[in-house]
């Protein structure tokens, strides 16, 4: 629908990225999806985390993507020392530290975190 083409997942060019076989490449990439289909269809919260980015977190029908501070910076191209524009940032949830835990950004405290 929409004049939108899907395209087959290149198992062999994820092998070359990630330095795997690329039967490891194709088992990680499916047994991802398969936990992921099953935790949406069962209500389960998860997490990913995206390397040097932040977290997005699924939660029901609630998506939410907080951004870590050094990420937030290198998008906008200076330094966000204002006190003011932190705390704003952080009343909008928009900023996580690295080092807290990911189930404390759930409601629920339980959540399944990807990649692991």
């Amino acid at each position: 629908p929409g004049g939108k083409k899907l395209e087959t997942l290149k198992y062999a060019k994820v092998a070359v990225e990630a330095s795997v076989s690329r039967r490891k490449a194709e088992c990680c990439i499916l047994g991802t999806t398969s936990l992921l289909y099953h935790c949406l269809e069962k209500g389960v919260s998860v997490a990913f985390v995206l390397r040097d980015v932040g977290v997005l977190l699924i939660e029901g029908s609630r998506v939410q993507t907080r951004f870590y501070l050094d990420f937030l910076e290198k998008v906008t191209g200076e330094r966000i020392q204002d006190r003011s524009t932190l705390k704003a940032l952080q009343q909008l949830d928009m900023v996580v530290s690295q080092a807290v835990p990911i189930a404390s950004l759930s409601f629920t405290g339980h959540v399944i975190i990807f990649p692991k």
